[in-house]
């Protein structure tokens, strides 16, 4: 195959780069995604110039290459915003975070792999990083409800926002993941998704709506305790909270008024807890902040 001047210009400058003293990474905090999960790409710029470096001044100082099935090339859907200049000393490492989901198109399950290339413009080179690979995966959808968003204070008049609540899980290599999932109803659109946390299997979470929208959810983490969350019709964790087992299990229970709390059990304090605890200890079951 014969390649022309410009492509063995472009590539040697690519590679000539690799031996400038500078090194570009990439890492992300984990392997498997949904469709439409924030894919969160860290590029780590490592400089041992001897120079200083002035990076971020054009729209393509950082570009990124996405591969699926068969090194086949995804589309970008848009430009990656990566614009912002800053200046990396010699013997220093800089760290550019980008969520990739909004600029390619990555509906489709399967493995993908993905590297970066940033432009050096004073030197006139580029350096790339080694390819990184991830799995776009389906998951199994356990529940899904939908629901009307409830309209802003002195608005009571139009047809509501339909809107849809779904639980997802995923399996991988054993170890279950419960995720939540917020879309139009016609699932067309995603507004949020995101991980809750880890489930045991065999079990079965526990939704429920309150006269809010809002999406109150008990799930089993351990063999004696239990995750509650609380999630607003915009797909935000307003309260989380952990359960153990005593001389009941903790279960939901809708009041008179149509809130819901958390029944039975007992409540122990975690780092993890919205709004934070005050104190790390456990205490007999107290009702959830109402929203």
């Amino acid at each position: 195959m014969k390649l022309s001047l410009s492509l063995i210009a472009a590539l040697l400058a690519t590679w000539t780069g690799l031996a400038q003293g500078v090194s570009v990474e990439l890492s992300m905090d984990q392997q498997y995604f949904l469709p439409g999960e924030s894919l969160i790409v860290k590029v780590r710029v490592t400089n041992y110039s001897g120079q200083t470096l002035n990076l971020g001044q054009d729209d393509d100082w950082l570009t990124f290459t996405v591969e699926g099935r068969k090194d086949s090339v995804v589309s970008r859907l848009a430009p990656v915003p990566v614009k912002g200049e800053y200046t990396l000393e010699s013997s220093r490492t800089g760290t550019k975070a980008v969520d990739l989901v909004p600029y390619y198109d990555l509906s489709r399950p399967g493995n993908y792999t993905l590297s970066a290339t940033v432009k050096i413009p004073q030197w006139g080179r580029a350096v790339q990083s080694a390819s990184k690979s991830f799995n776009i995966i389906r998951g199994t959808r356990l529940w899904e409800q939908e629901f009307g968003v409830p309209q802003l204070a002195g608005v009571s008049d139009g047809r509501p926002e339909i809107r849809k609540y779904a639980l997802v899980q995923t399996i991988h290599q054993k170890h279950i993941t419960l995720y939540f999932r917020l879309s139009d109803a016609s699932d067309s659109r995603i507004f949020r998704i995101f991980p809750i946390g880890p489930m045991v299997s065999l079990s079965q979470p526990e939704p429920q709506l309150d006269k809010f929208s809002n999406l109150h959810l008990l799930y089993q983490i351990t063999a004696r305790s239990f995750s509650y969350s609380a999630i607003s019709p915009d797909g935000l964790v307003i309260a989380r909270e952990t359960y153990d087992n005593s001389d009941s299990k903790p279960k939901l229970r809708t009041e008179a008024d149509g809130r819901i709390r958390v029944v039975g059990g007992v409540r122990r304090f975690t780092s993890d807890d919205l709004p934070p605890s005050l104190t790390s200890t456990s205490a007999p079951n107290a009702a959830p902040p109402r929203p």
